[in-house]
């Protein structure tokens, strides 16, 4: 065994209480046999803890101005002026014109390991922005590989698209949160290979379809939901190709007056179906939200395509597999640990942010590339065997390594709010260059200015540049048709917060051509009501709502009531079947376990 722990196998589940929120937590059985697996002690924060603190350095979706230490531009970056970090442009960055080997200090073994490595974050320069290989998208960040795109964050693969946060494969899209491999499609919420599509919710290869959740290889149909291999639908009620046609065309949605009327109609037909207890198909053992093709996930969030074994992680994909508490990116890595953006054939990653491609055997390291068996490094790139950003042999590396673990816990670093940080801690939250309203943790975590300072978070309100307006959306023409080339040039007041937004040219040329409406709010706006789709990342038991003939209980005909359209296998007895789920109890929506909600739609 390493110095750094003790052997955990078959030990029994263990309750201890956390030391941030002081609430009470559960180590369970499996929990320690991965623990001991990757040579970490158990966590001594609660999951929640852990992943409001990693969330803390994850900045998804906002650019900011910040002077290059260089030249001393002003350029656009993931970091406000007011961060305490030095930034170098992108490509500069990148190139072998410096070297961040030249900061490389010596163990102080008489102070705090992480004190020592935040000084060194806080001299080595990081890069503007988080990209690669873009093409005409100087205003995206967190992407790769993408082309001709503006203000996407947080993807890859995709070109000719605007206003999008977690994708891949996108081409010609509009406002899309967490979607993929579609394309001339407008304002998605996890969406997957679709064509020609708007206003969809949790919709899968689809084309041809409007105002519709939860549809599934569906064509041509408007204002549905919950439907399968279905043609020529409006508000779930079948037409022939002609009837079809005469009430689409009937319903004006390039009108903004009657489209926003006629969603309103279509959000309550919503709330009348059934909703499965989670989001999520072809999983095995799972138990989470917004798990796809994925086995033997616990207590995590948007895990995508080939998740195994994984847990207490949020929006992760591809062939991930045997990690907790990994937050943001994937693409074929394992065994990572109370970590944030790392990914792309990453392995035995802790304690770490952004690092990526091809890295291995990382500890408290910040913005490494291409290396391994790094201990506290920040900014290296293809070195292995460096402490501090300092060269050291592999023997010397280890020793040293266990010198500084032992150091670690007998002298841990203790945050402005008591807390203590031994090995096999994350980094406190007060390291992060970003402050709570910056980051997005509050995005899935969303707290009163207060509560967030109670927590140990900075806080730093909006600097947000305050543009003249020179129109007022209600000022904006009611029908696309009527759109005149000259609303490019203005300054549009958002209805919501006020601020000024513009329309883009591929914006308008989207708009004319399927018949949309122009928006009246800004996109960050528009991406707040995307997100008010997304469930919380909190866990409810609750039993299923199915109570035989109808939902949720004895009288069979209730206005309120969904009626069942087929006989269960629980007969006309309540269904006895209880899950956890992230449907809070006090929500509308009628939530069935999975037979139910099969027997309902397939």
């Amino acid at each position: 065994m390493n110095a750094e722990t003790n052997s955990t196998s078959d030990m029994e589940q263990e309750a201890r209480n956390c030391q941030s929120c002081r609430k009470p937590f559960v180590i369970e059985p499996e929990d320690f046999d991965f623990y001991d697996k990757i040579k970490v002690p158990p966590p001594t924060w609660c999951p929640e803890c852990r992943t409001k603190r990693r969330l803390m350095f994850w900045n998804q979706n906002n650019l900011f101005r910040k002077k290059d230490a260089l030249t001393g531009k002003e350029i656009f970056s993931t970091y406000p002026e007011e961060a305490n970090i030095v930034i170098y442009d992108h490509d500069y960055w990148w190139s072998d014109n410096w070297d961040p080997m030249s900061y490389g200090k010596e163990i102080d073994l008489s102070r705090p390991f992480l004190a020592q490595v935040q000084e060194l974050n806080l001299i080595v320069p990081w890069p503007a922005k988080s990209v690669q290989q873009m093409v005409n998208s100087d205003y995206c960040n967190q992407t790769s590989r993408i082309k001709n795109c503006y203000l996407c964050f947080n993807g890859n693969d995709s070109e000719d698209s605007a206003y999008g946060i977690g994708f891949t494969t996108m081409k010609n899209c509009l406002d899309f949160y967490t979607s993929a491999r579609s394309e001339y499609c407008y304002e998605l919420f996890d969406v997957g290979d679709c064509y020609q599509s708007f206003y969809l919710v949790g919709c899968d290869s689809s084309r041809n379809i409007w105002f519709s959740k939860d549809c599934r290889n569906c064509q041509d149909c408007v204002g549905c939901v919950g439907l399968r291999n279905k043609q020529y639908h409006i508000l779930n009620q079948p037409y022939s190709k002609e009837e079809y046609a005469e009430k689409l065309a009937a319903l004006n949605l390039g009108s903004y007056v009657a489209n926003r009327a006629f969603y309103v109609r279509v959000k309550e037909l919503w709330q009348k179906m059934p909703v499965k207890f989670m989001h999520g198909i072809q999983n095995t053992d799972v138990l989470g939200e917004y798990i796809y093709n994925s086995k033997n996930v616990k207590y995590s969030f948007e895990v995508y395509d080939g998740g195994e074994n994984i847990k207490y992680s949020q929006n992760i994909a591809t062939n991930i597999k045997d990690s907790y508490d990994y937050s943001n990116w994937g693409l074929n890595s394992e065994l990572i640990y109370d970590s944030i953006s790392v990914g792309e054939n990453c392995q035995n990653i802790k304690f770490s942010f952004d690092c990526w491609p091809n890295c291995n055997d990382l500890e408290y390291c910040l913005c490494c590339h291409s290396s391994s068996n790094l201990f506290g490094c920040v900014g290296l790139r293809n070195k292995q065997y460096c402490i501090l950003n300092k060269q050291y042999s592999k023997e010397e590396y280890f020793a040293l390594r266990d010198k500084i673990i032992a150091q670690m816990n007998a002298m841990p670093y203790t945050d402005k709010e008591g807390r203590k940080y031994p090995y096999g801690e994350m980094f406190p939250a007060e390291f992060s260059p970003i402050a709570y309203p910056e980051a997005t943790v509050c995005d899935y975590y969303p707290l009163p200015k207060e509560q967030a300072l109670t927590e140990g978070f900075l806080w730093r309100e909006p600097n947000q540049r305050e543009f003249k307006t020179s129109m007022s959306a209600a000022d904006l023409p009611d029908n696309i048709k009527d759109a005149p080339d000259g609303v490019l040039k203005e300054a549009i007041a958002c209805s919501e917060c006020k601020r000024a937004y513009r329309i883009i040219p591929m914006e308008l040329d989207f708009y004319r051509r399927f018949g949309i409406p122009l928006p009246r709010t800004c996109h960050n706006c528009r991406y707040r009501e995307r997100l008010k789709f997304r469930n919380p990342i909190a866990w409810y038991e609750r039993q299923c709502a199915c109570g035989g003939r109808t939902s949720n209980g004895s009288n069979p005909e209730p206005a309120n009531r969904y009626i069942n359209t087929v006989a269960h296998s629980h007969g006309e007895n309540p269904c006895p079947n209880v899950f956890q789920t992230t449907y809070p109890p006090e929500r509308p929506e009628i939530v069935y376990c999975e037979q139910c909600y099969n027997a309902e739609v397939a």
